[in-house]
């Protein structure tokens, strides 16, 4: 407990509009041909004029009121200077004096991480570099379909305290971000990027060591990692009595390790000063309820609702209600099965288990909403028992096929004819005759046994209940 780990988050989320921040260009620009979703706006040549996308304005209001800021109704945008060719311009539009949100805050476990602001900005273009899949000679490329989409700048007060803190502020955000439909948080594409400052403070004699900014961190997993790789080599670097500067660190995914990029600039050198080609922005009453009303159904009220319409517990909803993506799954699987509980405990016990051990999202999942309905009927209709369910369950994730073709696929029908499961549990009791002795002379707790041994001869497709009936009338009778 000597050092004290000292975290700020600056974050950068492309905002879900049709076309760019300045300009009537397409947002696409991930999959799409380099370089044709362009103008002499967005590429910033001489003479051209920017005019705000007024939907970018609206989400980053709405980001504001999800994310309980205060939504600043006089904002102004400014010029960030720097030279590097990712920037067409020469300058990024953004805003740095007066944002168009102040404060907030996400709750990360029982802590509120406070936000200290949010502000819109232009994104720049994409370098390609030798290695990535553009050419083997040395040379770098430039694609400018991204340069000008909208983003939203979402900084932190330095208030999280570990790296796990930072990965579940990112991942609290990113699903407030997606059920608002403010933006798809795809860290992959780039939708969602976290830079991330951290710093060292000795508890002891309260000297702080220089802050170390890590750029560009493109998944949840990285983003805890990262911080933790660099607060180790910040307190190794202490002890030994070595010499911290100031600057910018990558993060190399394969080696698990930051690695020195350049030293951080300080905010004097990007030489802020006013737009003059944008106005003031003012905001009224009005617009700022306008777009409250187009606030969706978030987690926590998405949460209620689940408790009181589908009459699950508090627990189960809040789980489920956790994303957005796997909220809407639930409920399509409860359309089609008619029954919430029978769906939230299956989601919940087996189709959660298996997607964390594959590391896979419900996006990526193979089994449909219709395969629930399925099991659901198989079960109802003492086709299967629950045990062949779960046993199933697997194999429909693995596969993506139905819960029918599999069960008529391995012979795993339920036995429901009296006469045969007779003739088996006589056998069973036969052979374990010492068990049945006990169980007569009152350790009636062996029926489970029973149970047990009658399962493992029919590899678990004797029906339960008949079991239980069976077992017991010959158990009593004999």
């Amino acid at each position: 407990m000597m050092y004290k780990t000292i975290i700020g988050l600056e974050i950068h989320a492309q905002l879900l509009t049709k076309s760019k921040a300045f300009c009537s260009c397409s947002t696409e620009h991930f999959e799409a041909e380099p370089n044709i979703n362009i103008c002499p706006v967005c590429t910033g040549q001489p003479g051209t004029l920017p005019v705000l996308n007024e939907e970018a304005l609206k989400l980053a209001i709405k980001t504001g009121l999800i994310l309980n800021g205060q939504i600043n109704k006089f904002s102004r945008f400014d010029r960030k200077n720097y030279f590097y060719p990712d920037l067409p311009k020469g300058y990024q539009i953004t805003q740095y004096f007066h944002p168009i949100v102040s404060g907030g805050y996400i709750d990360v476990e029982g802590k509120k991480i406070r936000i200290r602001r949010m502000h819109l900005e232009e994104d720049t273009a994409k370098m390609l570099h030798e290695g990535d899949q553009i050419s083997s000679a040395q040379e770098s490329l430039i694609d400018f379909n991204r340069a000008g989409i909208p983003l939203l700048e979402i900084v932190t007060e330095p208030d999280i305290e570990t790296p796990k803190q930072a990965r579940i502020f990112m991942e609290k955000l990113r699903n407030l971000l997606r059920y608002a439909d403010v933006s798809t948080g795809d860290m992959e594409k780039g939708a969602l990027r976290c830079d991330a400052n951290i710093s060292i403070l000795n508890q002891e004699n309260k000297e702080i060591s220089k802050r170390v900014e890590i750029k560009n961190i493109n998944s949840f997993k990285f983003v805890e990692k990262a911080l933790e790789y660099e607060r180790d080599r910040i307190i190794n670097n202490l002890e030994k009595g070595g010499e911290l500067i100031q600057e910018t660190r990558g993060w190399d995914a394969n080696k698990k390790e930051t690695f020195s990029m350049r030293t951080k600039e300080e905010e004097m050198d990007y030489r802020y000063f006013p737009e003059p080609d944008l106005p003031i922005l003012i905001l009224n009453d009005e617009l700022i309820e306008t777009v409250k009303k187009l606030i969706p159904e978030m987690p926590e009220e998405k949460a209620k609702r689940f408790v009181s319409q589908y009459n699950i517990p508090e627990y189960d909803a809040q789980i489920l209600s956790s994303d957005k993506e796997l909220a809407d799954y639930y409920e399509r699987c409860v359309e089609l099965a008619k029954d919430a509980k029978f769906v939230s405990n299956f989601i919940l016990t087996e189709l959660l288990r298996e997607m964390k051990e594959n590391e896979d999202s419900i996006e990526t999942v193979k089994i449909k909403p219709e395969h629930f309905a399925e099991l659901k009927m198989l079960l109802d209709t003492n086709t299967i028992s629950t045990k062949i369910a779960k046993d199933i369950f697997p194999e429909m994730y693995r596969t993506g096929d139905s819960p029918k073709q599999i069960v008529e696929k391995k012979g795993l029908k339920q036995i429901e004819n009296e006469d045969e499961l007779r003739k088996i549990i006589e056998n069973v009791l036969k052979e374990n005759t010492d068990s049945v002795e006990k169980y007569k002379n009152g350790k009636k707790k062996l029926l489970g046994f029973f149970v047990g041994q009658v399962m493992k001869e029919t590899k678990g497709k004797a029906n339960p209940q008949k079991t239980n009936e069976i077992l017991k009338e010959l158990l009593e009778d004999n």
